[in-house]
């Protein structure tokens, strides 16, 4: 059994991913592939548990690092007992996140060393590493005026314009750094039309 692919979504808040998760997870389930979906924090029941705790807006004096080893803990859950089995079996994984978005977040949104994510990728993922992943790019404006048409924010929803913008800059920066793994696909456009970029990609996979 041939084993299976690992793609994770990323963007700013507002980028449309979890429409365009939808859209993914049909494209490949109708070309007969078998497809676990997942999201970050969270995708187990201990990673749910972690997520409450990340995204409870009572939490807000929350320390950076601590969010930080709260995100790869969870992460470690996911991979261990979720993607990894998964793709063993031959399934296509699709994750609403991944480690680049503790790059971009703790490293961009909060400041903190890069370096340091980078040892913590190094230790919880070793060499693995998604076959793909799509950065939905939206300006900062665009995005925050879909989440404001939303249900009530949450912890990180809640931070200011200057966190989201550093957060896109780190996106970007890792596109250009990493460009056969990750693709940025302009998400200003309608469904349909970064609904059909994408496929291009899955279909080459």
């Amino acid at each position: 059994m041939n084993k299976g692919k690992f793609i994770t979504i990323d963007g700013v808040e507002g980028s449309g991913k979890s429409t365009q998760i939808d859209l993914i997870c049909s494209y490949l389930q109708r070309k007969s592939i078998d497809v676990v979906r997942t999201r970050e924090p969270g995708g187990t029941d201990l990673g749910e548990k972690i997520r409450s705790l990340l995204l409870d807006v009572d939490n807000k004096e929350m320390h950076s690092d601590t969010e930080l080893l709260l995100m790869f803990s969870s992460r470690n859950e996911l991979i261990q007992n979720k993607i990894i089995p998964a793709l063993n079996k031959g399934s296509w994984v699709v994750s609403d996140r991944f480690t680049d978005a503790s790059f971009a977040y703790q490293g961009g949104g909060r400041m903190l060393d890069l370096n340091r994510i980078s040892k913590l990728e190094s230790w919880v993922l070793g060499e693995f590493q998604p076959n793909l992943t799509l950065f939905l790019d939206v300006s900062v404006d665009v995005g925050m005026q879909r989440v404001e048409a939303r249900a009530a924010k949450d912890r990180i929803e809640l931070e200011e314009r200057a966190f989201f913008e550093r957060v896109r800059s780190v996106f970007i920066d890792r596109s250009k750094s990493y460009p056969e793994r990750i693709k940025l696909i302009d998400a200003s456009g309608s469904i349909s039309e970064i609904h059909n970029n994408i496929k291009l990609f899955l279909d080459v996979l």
